[in-house]
C-alpha cells in the first residue's frame, strides 16, 4: 500500500503549543474538504481521543521503541483512502530513550523518517526574536537524512516581534509556514496525567472550530499541503484478539486503550463489548474476557465502590472466566484504593492489591515484561513491550508477580502485576509483543 502524502508536527520541547496547533490543524484540513488520517507518535494515549474528535477519523500510535515493524506496517496501513496524513510528535523531535527498541528509540524524528513525513517545528518564541533562527537552524541541520518543511512561530507579541523573527528565520534559510499570535484561551484543560480526556472536555467541538479558525488565518495551509509527502508502501498485521467476546469498561473511569489493539481485534472477528462501571452497568455474562483498561479510577472511586451491579456481575465472572486490568483498571481489581483525601475505598477485591494517590509517586516510561503466567492470549515466557504513567504507590501487593518487568534501558522495575486465579493485571499498558 502506497501511503497517501503526510506531515509531522513538532517542536523542540514539550509545552510550546503543538497540540492546540495539531487539532486546529486536523480541522482546517478537513474542512477543505480533505480526509485527513492522524496519528501520534510515541506512547501518549490521551491525544488520540483529541485527534479523532478534529479529524472526525480514528487516530492511532505509531511507536519505534515498542512496535515491531510489522505492526508499524499494519497500523499505517490504516491510512488508506485518506487525502493527507497529519501526525504529531511527543516531547522534543529527537528525545528518545537511551536503548533501542523494535526499530529505534522511541523518537518523532524516527517516526517521521520511517514513514516518510517533513517535519513541520512549532516553536514558542516567546521571550526571543531572531534566537529562535538558531533554535530552529539546529533542528533542519541536526540530521541531514530528516525532511524539513519548516516552521510555524507560537506565542508571537507583536508586528514588530514577528518582524525580527522573520528576521532571523531568513538568515538562516528556514521556511516559516505561519506565525501565532499570542492568546491565552489557546490552551486546553490538564490534570495529573496531561490533558484531561477529550470525552470529559465540556466544549471540545467548540474549542476545535476555534484552533481551526485561529489556524486558518495565521498559517498558510497550503504550503503544509505542498510540502506533504507521500511515504513509500508499509503492510503489516494488527494484534490478533485475545477472545471472541471481550467486555471492555469504557467510560471517564476507564478510557486509556491504544486504539491498535481494539481496532486488531474487531478487525480479526473479535466483538467489543462495552459497559460503564460508572453506571453502574456489569459485564456481559456471555463475554470471555473482562478488560478493564485505564483512566481516572481515583477520580470516581467513591462511586466505583458504591456500585453493586457492576462489582457483583465483574465478581460472578471472575470465578470461572478471565479478567485483566491496566493501570487504574488493575488498582480498580484490587482490594482498596486511597484517594488524594487519605479517603479508603473498597475496589473489586479480585486482587490484593491496595494503592494510595494521597502519597503521590511519579512514574513514568516504557516498558518491557517477561510474563511468569499466561495473560490476555500471551503464553507464560512471552516478551511484551508497553507503557506506564501514573502517579499511584503500591501499600500492598501480595499476589503472585505477573511479570519480570524491566524500564526501557532493562534495569527492574518493582510494579511486575499481579496474578491470582483468573485475575490478571499491570500497572503498564500494553503495547506489543516484542520480536526481537
Amino acid at each position: 500500500m502506497t501511503m497517501p502524502p503526510g506531515i509531522l508536527i513538532s517542536a523542540p520541547s514539550s509545552g510550546t503549543g503543538k497540540t492546540t496547533v495539531m487539532l486546529g490543524l486536523l480541522r482546517a484540513l478537513a474542512e477543505d474538504g480533505l480526509k485527513v488520517q492522524p496519528f501520534k507518535s510515541g506512547p501518549d494515549y490521551i491525544d488520540p481521543a483529541f485527534h479523532h474528535a478534529a479529524a472526525r477519523r480514528p487516530a492511532f500510535n505509531l511507536d519505534t521503541w515498542a512496535m515491531p515493524p510489522d505492526l508499524a506496517g499494519g497500523i499505517s496501513e490504516q491510512a488508506q483512502g485518506a487525502d493527507i496524513v497529519v501526525a504529531e510528535g511527543s516531547m522534543g523531535l529527537f528525545d528518545g530513550v537511551a536503548t533501542r527498541g523494535e526499530n529505534g528509540f522511541g523518537s518523532s524524528a524516527e517516526t517521521a523518517l520511517m514513514m516518510g513525513w517533513p517535519v513541520v517545528l512549532v516553536i514558542d518564541v516567546g521571550g526571543q526574536a531572531q534566537s529562535a533562527a538558531a533554535t530552529a537552524l539546529g533542528f533542519k541541520t541536526y540530521n541531514p537524512d530528516l525532511p524539513f518543511a519548516g516552521v510555524i512561530l507560537n506565542r508571537c507579541a507583536s508586528p514588530r516581534h514577528e518582524r525580527l523573527a522573520r528576521l532571523g528565520m531568513d538568515k538562516a534559510g528556514v521556511n516559516v509556514i505561519g506565525v501565532l499570535p499570542r492568546r491565552g484561551d489557546l490552551t486546553l484543560p490538564e490534570r495529573h496525567l496531561g490533558l484531561i480526556q477529550a470525552v470529559e472536555h465540556p466544549d471540545l467541538e467548540e474549542a476545535i472550530t476555534g484552533y481551526a479558525s485561529f489556524l486558518r488565518e495565521h498559517v498558510d495551509l497550503e504550503a503544509i499541503k505542498s510540502a506533504a509527502r507521500a511515504g513509500g508502501a508499509k503492510t503489516g498485521s494488527l494484534p490478533k484478539p485475545p477472545a471472541q467476546r471481550i467486555a471492555l469498561a469504557r467510560d471517564a473511569a476507564f478510557s486509556f486503550t491504544y486504539p491498535h489493539l481494539l481496532t486488531g481485534w474487531r478487525n480479526a472477528g473479535a466483538e467489543i463489548l462495552p459497559f460503564s462501571p460508572l453506571a453502574d452497568e456489569a459485564p456481559d455474562p456471555s463475554a470471555d474476557l473482562v478488560w478493564l483498561p485505564g483512566g481516572y479510577p481515583e477520580l470516581h472511586a467513591g462511586k466505583l465502590a458504591a456500585n453493586q451491579t457492576y462489582l457483583t456481575g465483574l465478581r460472578k465472572h471472575a470465578e470461572s472466566k478471565l479478567v485483566h486490568g491496566e493501570c487504574g483498571g488493575y488498582m480498580a481489581l484490587g482490594t482498596a484504593l486511597i484517594d488524594k483525601d487519605g479517603t479508603r475505598h473498597e475496589m473489586a477485591g479480585l486482587l490484593g492489591l491496595v494503592t494510595s494517590y494521597e502519597k503521590r509517586k511519579f512514574h513514568l516510561g516504557y516498558r518491557q515484561a517477561t510474563l511468569n503466567a499466561p495473560m490476555l492470549g500471551f503464553d507464560t515466557g512471552a516478551r511484551l513491550r508497553g507503557h506506564e504513567f501514573h502517579y499511584t504507590t503500591i501499600l500492598e501487593e501480595p499476589d503472585e508477580p505477573l511479570a519480570q518487568v524491566g524500564d526501557a534501558d532493562g534495569n527492574p522495575v518493582p510494579e511486575t502485576g499481579s496474578i491470582k486465579g483468573h485475575v490478571t493485571g499491570t500497572f503498564f499498558h500494553l503495547i506489543a509483543e516484542a520480536t526481537s
